[in-house]
């Protein structure tokens, strides 16, 4: 027996925090644009090259800002018919080409800027002014990454928090051409592309770290080893767990998609066992709150103790045809019990002392026959 629990997230949800994703977005992006154009013409009119390229690292975070605002929008929408589980993978993409981006601004800015370093090729000195809009920059974007990592925390977006660290590595760069700015006033012209190299790196790394989890993701990486075996305590500590034979995982955004198997008694009613299902299903939402949907199976026995078939069993429909012929009395559906356990059935009669009760040597009968069957398991008749 299988059930899906799914947490309770309705189009209103989503649509709120796309909402709330795309203005803090859209606040970034008109920054970027501000400070990108400020920054660049400062860099030409004040001679500094340093300020010109952080001018361009800002405008390309502008850039960025109108991808996110788009993968936000699609990745938010609630689930449908084509994605029973919603679109948030749609947001790990996203992720996934942001850090990309990262990486590829970190290796461009290094490698510029070890050229500059081996060449010490002979350059204007920067004046005042690109010092106030550096100044101006780090103090712009320091805010703006906050803002938007504690917004991308609330939501639970993966993309957010890429996006914010992504407007924090243009501060970077930012306090590099400060640094490199007053070293070079100073006559350490080399301290401007060391500088630039140093946080290339950093860079290259943070987009590294946002391209890599998106990869487990996307491979459906499950989550960590002590969050499994927390989840598969919590199971077998429910009344009316007897194991816990299978537990696998995945990721969905920051949703987490669950699927286990519950051993239960072969004896209790499919209602019993559902509920016992939906008791492990509260209590492990209890402990993660990103499980969306967990999907349970009720098991009457451990399957990977056998291979369990279905080969050479006859159906419930053949059984009440050799009763009949049998016992000569036609058994009511409810009068039939029927467990399938280890590749056997067990039957279980309920007669009750009237027209319906067959005589005991017609009984004798149907056990003997039932005993040179492959498939029988054993016979329990009840009398009221």
């Amino acid at each position: 027996m299988s059930d899906i629990a799914p947490l309770n997230k309705d189009s209103d949800h989503h649509s709120q925090a796309a909402q709330v994703a795309t203005r803090v977005t859209v606040i970034g992006m008109v920054l970027d644009i501000a400070l990108g154009i400020l920054k660049c013409v400062a860099g030409i009119l004040f001679f500094s090259q340093a300020l010109f390229v952080d001018g361009i690292h800002s405008l390309s975070d502008a850039f960025s800002d109108l991808i996110v605002i788009a993968v936000m929008k699609a990745s938010r929408r609630a689930p449908d018919q084509e994605h029973p589980y919603g679109h948030q993978r749609i947001e790990t993409l996203g992720t996934m080409l942001l850090g990309t981006t990262l990486i590829a601004v970190g290796a461009a800015l290094a490698w510029d800027n070890l050229e500059r370093l081996i060449s010490q090729a002979d350059a204007p000195l920067p004046e005042w002014p690109v010092l106030v809009a550096a100044l101006l920059s780090i103090g712009g974007k320091e805010w703006i990454f906050r803002y938007t990592r504690r917004v991308g925390r609330a939501i639970r977006s993966d993309l957010i928090v890429a996006n914010a660290w992504h407007s924090r590595t243009d501060a970077f760069s930012s306090v590099i051409v400060l640094v490199s700015t007053a070293g070079a006033m100073l006559g350490f012209v080399w301290l401007d592309a060391l500088a630039a190299v140093i946080v290339a790196l950093i860079v290259g790394h943070v987009g590294w770290s946002f391209t890599w989890s998106s990869v487990k993701e996307l491979v459906d990486t499950g989550i960590p080893a002590e969050e499994l075996e927390r989840l598969r305590n919590i199971a077998r500590e429910t009344e009316g767990v007897r194991n816990v034979h299978e537990l696998r995982t995945r990721k969905m955004g920051q949703d987490i998609l669950l699927d286990v198997h519950l051993v239960v008694s072969p004896n209790i009613s499919v209602s019993e066992g559902h509920q016992i299902g939906m008791q492990v299903v509260d209590r492990m939402r209890e402990t993660l709150d990103d499980i969306a949907y967990i999907n349970f199976h009720i098991d009457p026995e451990n399957d990977d103790e056998f291979e369990p078939t279905t080969l050479g069993l006859p159906e419930r429909k053949d059984l009440d045809a050799l009763l009949e012929d049998k016992l000569g009395v036609t058994i009511p559906h409810g009068r039939l019990r029927l467990h399938y356990l280890r590749n056997k059935i067990h039957l279980e009669l309920f007669f009750d002392g009237h027209a319906l009760d067959p005589e005991q040597s017609r009984i004798e009968a149907l056990k003997q026959y039932l005993d040179s069957q492959p498939w029988f398991g054993s016979l329990r008749v009840w009398r009221s």
